[in-house]
């Protein structure tokens, strides 16, 4: 074998349609494009969702639901996962530079802590939101719950 004995398989290669090169080629007069109507006109071109008259889809589909724009969405983290953290490093403050460090948050994201799982370590956590249970456990294990202060503003505003 060699490359000037190479063919395409049989079968995979097609000769191109002409269309519109008379009578006798059986695709002249129309141009295999049938009488009259949109799609036989040049330049005709279908709207992106159409479906022949039918009633399209994105409009048989009932709409539902409601997307706030203006939700504040937190990344949850709750006590255990600290407690586990505080277990590993000993640390006393767990604040945003320490959960980023530790690969617990994402760098915009809001914090909130949640009350899974127990404390035992008295630490000084930082975060954007505390529920109330979270915060009574932190605070029972002789800890302190802290939200930023420009947070806080934030907070009140809305």
């Amino acid at each position: 074998m060699n490359l000037s004995n190479l063919r395409p398989a049989k079968g995979s290669v097609r000769e191109r349609k002409r269309v519109g090169r008379g009578q006798g080629s059986g695709m002249g007069g129309t141009s295999t494009r049938g009488h009259k109507g949109a799609q036989s006109r040049s330049g005709y071109s279908r709207k992106i969702h159409f479906e022949g008259g039918q009633m399209p889809l994105q409009r048989r589909v009932p709409k539902f639901g409601f997307k706030n724009i203006n939700r504040v969405e937190y990344k949850p983290l709750n006590l255990d996962s600290i407690q586990a953290l505080i277990d590993e490093t000993k640390a006393t403050i767990v604040d945003m530079d320490f959960m980023l460090q530790h690969g617990l948050v994402s760098k915009k994201d809001l914090v909130k802590v949640l009350s899974r799982g127990e404390l035992t370590a008295a630490v000084e956590i930082h975060a954007h939101a505390f529920s109330s249970s979270a915060k009574e456990a932190i605070e029972k294990a002789g800890g302190k719950a802290i939200v930023p202060a420009k947070h806080v503003k934030e907070e009140a505003a809305n």
